[in-house]
């Protein structure tokens, strides 16, 4: 039994705790790194949990126990599959991540982070489903600023964010949503920064990369999930109706300096040529640190230890 269960049981009769109706989520974005470590997380807590995939998306990978809804992309259907999975809270990760985009990426970017969302969340009003717990990114404040999104992925993200307040003020739901740093963990096999470094200590490759002086913020799996499930937890009590949080380190280290821990970690050395390519239009050099984060959470997986279990599997 998860604290959480145990807490909501503490004092209730004999019999209770078995005989309790467990918690149903409804997942989207399950088929992603984040989203299906939340979908085992869930489960492992004791929730039912509804998976809302695209009818392209695999599932093979994801557990057994949970429900696979396939979307075809209307709104109709939508809401039935809101009607049949019934959420106590919807965890909304289905997102399209694209760190510069081309005109042809329009569309796809807007469907998918945009319309996606407001179909979601007009499917929640409908069915009077009330509790969200939304996905943001950091990027959206390019230094540090209240809104300047460093692409139009980020942009994408934020209008979404901003258009929820609708849905707060007339269909009264709760929403928390969550701007992610860079994370990662083990199993992670997203083409990003660490498996570059991966692939370079494995294979005794080299690398051209930027001079590495950015700050890079890299929380592991586990503290991002936790940060998940105590976002949920505070839906009935938060003041406002909706918040807005980071999920921080709160200690980014230069890209070079990762480099050299995971160089110390992994055992191998790292042939990288800093500065064999310049810095991409608009890097965040300086990570957004105005957040606030979610009560009560803070990271408890250290960057050497996390970059073990990366490492190792």
């Amino acid at each position: 039994m998860s604290g959480a269960q145990a807490e909501a049981t503490a004092g209730a009769p004999p019999g209770a705790a078995a005989n309790a109706k467990p918690r149903r989520a409804l997942v989207t974005g399950a088929s992603g790194f984040v989203g299906a470590a939340l979908t085992r997380r869930l489960l492992a807590d004791g929730w039912e949990v509804h998976l809302l995939l695209r009818a392209s998306s695999a599932a093979d990978a994801l557990p057994p126990q949970a429900h696979v809804h396939r979307l075809d992309g209307s709104t109709l259907q939508l809401l039935d599959i809101m009607r049949a999975a019934a959420p106590d809270v919807v965890f909304h990760l289905a997102s399209l991540f694209l760190a510069a985009h081309k005109p042809e990426d329009v569309e796809r970017l807007v469907n998918a982070n945009l319309l996606f969302g407001t179909q979601l969340v007009e499917a929640m009003a409908a069915c009077g489903v009330k509790k969200l717990v939304n996905t943001g990114t950091s990027w959206e404040h390019y230094e540090d600023h209240p809104y300047n999104p460093v692409c139009l992925y980020a942009a994408t993200k934020a209008a979404f964010t901003a258009l929820l307040h609708f849905y707060t003020e007339v269909h009264q739901l709760r929403v928390v949503t969550l701007k992610l740093f860079d994370t990662y963990g083990a199993g992670d096999t997203r083409p990003k920064v660490l498996n570059l470094l991966k692939r370079v200590a494995n294979e005794g490759t080299s690398l051209g990369m930027s001079p590495g002086g950015q700050l890079v913020d890299l929380v592991y799996i586990d503290d991002v999930l936790d940060a998940f499930v105590l976002a949920a937890g505070q839906l009935d009590t938060q003041a406002n109706a909706i918040e807005e949080y980071g999920v921080s380190s709160g200690k980014p280290l230069p890209l070079k300096d990762i480099a050299a821990l995971y160089a110390r970690v992994s055992g191998k050395p790292l042939n990288i040529e800093w500065g064999g390519r310049p810095y991409r239009e608009r890097e965040v050099m300086v990570p957004w640190h105005s957040y606030r984060s979610v009560p009560g959470w803070q990271p408890k997986v250290a960057l050497a230890e996390g970059l073990a279990l990366f490492h190792n599997t």
